[in-house]
């Protein structure tokens, strides 16, 4: 399956395509010297498909703070949901509370190809502690706020320039270039191109405020 595997089983029909050659020249039958070769043919063909599948490459100074392996690892961010894997990523538990006092754990989750700007705990703690208690009580601005961090599409990198449409109704615009990006003139993406099943996250160091 894997490009490393592949000269081994590549070495084994060789071994078996030279064992049925050597029969051939002993028999009348031709048989077994065409099976060897589609076999092999069969092998290489089925790598190509499993190459297709998409591959990105985290950046930024905070990716060194998600965790090498496990749920919380880009590997595991990217097998779930994008509420799902941010509950277990350590930079986002307060983002995650959030989510879930909004109730937009199934929403997030069940969206398709959206991207979200993902605000770390410290992000978060910018903000007074009294306003952001206020905030986590009030549903419906809570839900203001967080459907303006998602945009729906799915963006990468290379198209993150510019201004985008979110799920609250209004803009985000992003500036920068290559793997230095800033939304709203104010938020830094500190760790970008974050895949999860359903979304790319790009975590910021500023919760991103709404003008209406």
């Amino acid at each position: 399956m894997s490009r490393l595997s592949r000269p081994k089983s590549f070495a084994v029909l060789l071994a078996a395509g030279s064992l049925a050659l050597g029969a051939s020249a002993c028999s009348s039958s031709g048989g077994g010297s065409t099976a060897a070769p589609a076999a092999a043919a069969s092998t290489a063909a089925s790598p190509s498909t499993n190459s297709a599948a998409p591959t990105a490459r985290p950046f930024g100074a905070a990716c060194s703070a998600v965790p090498a392996d496990g749920t919380g690892s880009f590997a595991g961010m990217a097998q779930d949901p994008v509420a799902t894997a941010a509950s277990n990523n350590p930079l986002l538990s307060t983002l995650v509370t959030a989510v879930t006092q909004a109730g937009l754990v199934d929403t997030l989750n069940s969206a398709q190809n959206i991207t979200v700007f993902a605000p770390t705990n410290d992000a978060f703690a910018k903000l007074p502690k009294a306003d952001l208690d206020a905030l986590l009580a009030d549903k419906a601005k809570l839900t203001k706020i967080l459907t303006y961090h998602v945009a729906p599409e799915r963006l990468a990198p290379t198209a993150l320039p510019g201004d985008h449409k979110t799920l609250q109704g209004g803009t985000v615009t992003v500036t920068g270039s290559g793997e230095e990006f800033t939304v709203n003139g104010n938020s830094k993406v500190l760790c970008g191109n974050v895949q999860t099943a359903n979304a790319t996250v790009y975590i910021v160091d500023t919760v991103l405020m709404p003008t209406s």
